[in-house]
């Protein structure tokens, strides 16, 4: 009897030890509480240089599949708006040239750099695309189910493994050096408390992935003719090659998958119904279940997925997917890009995406440009009445599980970094780098650029849903809209040459002033509960000036917001005592001054 209530007291404690089985309409618990960190494996940091890309697994499209005569990797530290020395002897546009840079980030990098993003205080990772692929940015699989070999420590003994597989058949697939260092930084992160979620695209893959090979070499005879959206296979019988096929937006370089069961409109920026061609689907089932339960065993896999370009793929796919995902892991994450309805001006709705049935969030740029609208100072700014009404427009049309699930994103891959984009002060995303606006501040922000940035910050710590951080952002890096916003990050222990463009030259280097705030609003957003489960109730509006409170049953947290540039005053609505966790000030009922472009977050003590 005693050995039986032993083993009955061990398997208790072990059930406590797993997470709860999320509903499945729910986000997972775990993601509301998530510190997001988005990074750019190539860009992020180089820790083993023996597993340098090289010329022969290397593609972009102004390459041609050729790189330029005396091409070698970029260097780390360099300007970033300098010319390589194999670049001198080139034609070509700064953008199109950028394609051609290299700088060896890899999963090593990433391991190295595990303790900085705990001392951050980071809890989950969003990687941009790690699938094998020949470009920088990965979004051109060469393969779904392998890591791209330069990411991992062995590229070429990768090559002759990938080699010996049937990759139709995922029983012949095996795990490449490169595949198993990525399953130790999922290890290792997980040892932190750290989770990790992969960034695929389901809609199209590149011209080097090998069932698009298949079709190229064999055409009617491929059996995989069906996966594409092919509108004319060659005709052998005639000298001309009538091969026309769909690429991602008419990119000819990103074939599409095919489209089927369309039964409404198929219009970029707007939800339609619809799925891809079975067989392909089935390739992406058992890929997502390859990285999401390795062997079978989900404890050593991925947390999620966030899935590119959404609104191109159409619902009836994502609803399957969605169901497949969580009966193999049912706290995993599902988080898509949908973004521009009507670019420039009109955004998405989240709303047919986050019902429970598709995904749990989106990356949610909805709230973030109307806060760049109220926070920076732009060319048509909002008052704190709109930037309010802004806000509860998007929160209102969605479930309050979700709006706290959601990534709140600012800056990306996709977009200018987020002090490039406060200091300058035109539309959002429009015309926002030097190459589409040769008056774009390309260089570092003025004083008060930092601390509008470092205000937003404050609201984006205490507002509802997920902060999300775009890797080299805590470091004070700067940059407009891809490519400048791809840049090297700015590592402390680096000693980086001025930027120079235009005539300015700017000293570049790890900004240790904003890691520490972001540090601090990390900390405070894991110390409270409230920040992650409290109502929000806006409780000071007008004009410049702007305060909400946050409370839940334990926690009443009042967040205050001057963007005027001269100090201004506010009432505290109870008589309680209040700590400004920014400053350890103490507040009672009452008048208090807020100087301007300052904030304060006043946690109301017991």
């Amino acid at each position: 009897m005693k050995y039986y209530c032993l083993i009955l007291l061990f398997c208790m404690a072990s059930t406590l030890l797993l997470p709860a089985q999320t509903p499945f309409e729910a986000p997972p618990a775990w993601a509301e509480k998530a510190i997001w960190y988005q990074i750019f494996v190539e860009r992020f940091y180089n820790g083993d240089h023996n597993n340098d890309p090289v010329p022969a697994n290397m593609n972009t499209i102004p390459m041609n599949q050729l790189t330029p005569t005396g091409w070698k990797l970029s260097n780390w530290t360099g300007n970033w708006y300098g010319k390589d020395s194999w670049w001198k002897k080139q034609d070509g546009s700064f953008t199109d040239m950028l394609q051609y840079r290299r700088y060896g980030g890899d999963f090593e990098g990433i391991l190295q750099k595990l303790d900085y993003l705990q001392q951050l205080g980071i809890t989950a990772l969003y990687l941009n695309p790690i699938n094998d692929a020949p470009s920088l940015h990965k979004y051109d699989a060469r393969n779904y189910h392998h890591a791209d070999i330069h990411f991992g420590p062995d590229p070429e003994g990768d090559l002759a493994i990938m080699a010996r597989e049937n990759p139709a058949d995922p029983a012949t697939w095996q795990w490449t050096s490169a595949d198993k260092q990525f399953l130790k930084l999922i290890r290792e992160a997980h040892q932190r408390g750290i989770r990790i979620i992969l960034d695929y695209s389901w809609n199209h893959v590149g011209t080097t992935f090998w069932a698009w090979q298949d079709v190229l070499k064999q055409q009617a005879a491929s059996p995989y003719k069906d996966w594409f959206d092919i509108r004319q296979l060659d005709d052998p019988a005639t000298p001309a090659n009538e091969f026309n096929y769909r690429g991602w937006l008419n990119i000819p370089h990103l074939p599409e998958l095919k489209k089927t069961n369309i039964t409404t409109e198929r219009k970029g920026g707007y939800p339609y119904e619809g799925n891809i061609s079975e067989a392909a689907k089935q390739h992406i089932f058992t890929v997502s279940k390859r990285w999401l339960a390795p062997d079978g065993d989900t404890s050593r896999g991925i947390d999620g997925f966030r899935l590119d370009v959404a609104d191109h793929v159409g619902l009836g796919f994502w609803r399957d997917y969605r169901k497949f995902i969580r009966s193999v892991q049912p706290n995993a994450y599902l988080v898509g890009e949908i973004w521009w309805e009507e670019w420039p001006d009109r955004l998405m709705n989240p709303a047919p995406y986050t019902n429970g049935t598709v995904f749990d969030a989106v990356m949610f740029y909805q709230v973030y440009r109307p806060a760049r609208s109220f926070f920076a100072n732009v060319h048509n700014p909002i008052t704190a009445e709109q930037f309010r009404d802004s806000l509860l427009f998007q929160w209102n049309r969605l479930r309050p599980e979700t709006n706290r699930a959601m990534m709140n994103v600012a800056s990306t891959h996709d977009a200018p970094r987020l002090l490039s984009c406060f200091y300058n002060p035109g539309k959002y995303k429009f015309r926002a780098g030097p190459a589409e606006d040769a008056a774009y501040h390309t260089g570092k922000p003025d004083a008060e650029t930092y601390q509008r940035v470092r205000q937003y910050l404050v609201h984006l710590f205490t507002s509802i849903g997920a902060p999300q951080i775009w890797n080299g952002e805590e470091m004070g890096m700067w940059g407009g809209d891809d490519p400048d916003c791809r840049k090297p990050l700015w590592w402390k222990e680096f000693q980086f040459e001025p930027e120079e463009y235009n005539g300015v030259t700017d000293p570049v280097g790890f900004n240790q002033e904003q890691f520490n705030w972001y540090q601090q609003l990390i900390r405070i957003r894991k110390a409270y509960s409230v920040l992650v489960n409290g109502t929000m109730e806006f409780i000071h509006v007008k004009d410049k000036l702007l305060a909400y409170q946050r409370k839940n049953a334990t926690q009443t947290m009042l967040i205050y917001f001057n963007t005027n540039k001269h100090p201004a005053h506010f009432y505290l609505p109870t008589k309680k005592q209040y700590k400004d966790l920014l400053t350890g000030k103490l507040h009672q009922h009452g008048r208090f001054r807020l100087n301007g472009l300052q904030s304060a977050i006043l946690l109301q003590v017991p």
